[in-house]
């Protein structure tokens, strides 16, 4: 059990660049990067959303 977390961020890096190496075999290379910058974009909205707390203001007024 040491083990898997002494290497636990390796681990979760080497699965991304398989699921990336094998989006990159199976769709292409420039739809994988299509999906990887729409989930950056994504995740940088959430992370605005997120810390202004827009969602939370909106949700509260209903």
């Amino acid at each position: 059990m040491n083990e898997i977390q002494q290497y636990k961020i390796p681990l979760i890096f080497g699965a991304i660049g398989l699921i990336i190496a094998l989006l990159f075999v199976t769709i292409g290379f420039f739809k994988t990067l299509l999906i990887l910058l729409l989930t950056g974009l994504g995740f940088l909205l959430g992370l605005y959303v997120q810390r202004t707390g827009m969602l939370d203001e909106f949700l509260n007024r209903q």
